[in-house]
């Protein structure tokens, strides 16, 4: 074992600040309890706006989805049509944001959307968000329909955050792709990095952050088993991304956009793994330390 902090060391301090576990301390391991527990009292997200993508819940309701949130204790949320139809009425869009404000979550953004180069398609999506109140779309669109993203976040000032899906990904497979395209047009057509397809792209997620921090407004943060095109999400901390190099970026850049956690694994009971990420990652927030293998 190194002078630096285990795996299990992380995991455990996060817990602690995520659900309240309680840990015994020993003495290579004080500071960073000592630090996990100040940030229960003071701000424990270490300034991120981190929520989760609500795609990892996406055989659960909106309600059990929201019971979720509040076990894990985050107030954000991108939410996912599983949750919410793009097809639904301006009242069931309404009565949905009720529920996630009585339980004290924010949506913040929406999707991954996809998006064909018709005026009609994308619009649908701008009044589902204006509807919730969401300031940003996640989203696939169509790379011939930039012109007519241009006139829509004009109309509507919504943001959209055009999401990069790695290798098979024949639109957009890395945020560089995305920068690429969008350049010329309305600085509100920006990009939601999401940081395990990017490494299966063979582009260094970190790196990608800095590069592209003028239109960074969402993110998606995993974990992956491999930067092979069949890599997969795994618990943070468990695969072969450099998490605390990714975090580093995000305070380089002062991020202040949603961090959404998104685990695509498990499908039928998410709840444990999520809640290892959820974990894994507030301590890598308090400590700042890298982790060790």
């Amino acid at each position: 074992m190194s002078n630096s902090f285990s795996r299990r060391q992380i995991i455990k301090t996060g817990f602690l600040a995520a659900i309240g576990s309680s840990l015994v301390q020993s003495s290579s391991a004080s500071t960073l309890l000592n630090n996990a527990e100040d940030l229960v009292d003071k701000d424990s997200w270490s300034g991120f706006k981190v929520g989760i993508a609500s795609y990892s819940f996406r055989k659960m309701s909106l309600e059990d989805t929201i019971k979720a949130l509040q076990r894990l204790n985050l107030n954000y949320i991108s939410i996912k049509d599983f949750h919410l139809s793009l097809n639904s009425s301006t009242a069931e869009r309404k009565a949905a944001m009720e529920k996630l404000k009585a339980a004290g979550i924010t949506p913040v953004s929406c999707g991954n959307i996809t998006m064909q180069n018709d005026e009609k398609n994308v619009r649908q999506a701008f009044e589902y968000a204006k509807d919730c109140g969401m300031p940003t779309i996640v989203c696939s669109p169509h790379p011939e329909s930039m012109p007519l993203l241009d006139k829509m976040v004009k109309e509507y000032n919504i943001k959209l955050a055009i999401h990069n899906h790695g290798p098979e990904d024949k639109r957009f497979p890395s945020p560089y792709d995305v920068m690429k395209a969008v350049k010329g047009f309305d600085e509100r057509i920006g990009l939601c990095i999401d940081v395990g397809h990017t490494a299966r792209a063979k582009v260094n997620p970190a790196e990608a952050i800095v590069k592209c921090k003028e239109r960074l407004y969402d993110l998606h943060f995993k974990d992956i088993s491999s930067t092979e095109p069949n890599g997969s999400t795994i618990e943070a901390g468990r695969g072969v991304l450099d998490l605390p190099a990714i975090v580093r970026s995000l305070q380089k850049i002062k991020y202040d956009n949603l961090v959404s956690i998104e685990f695509e694994g498990w499908e039928n009971d998410p709840l444990p793994a999520v809640a290892e990420t959820i974990g894994y990652t507030r301590a890598l927030l308090a400590t700042g330390k890298k982790k060790s293998r």
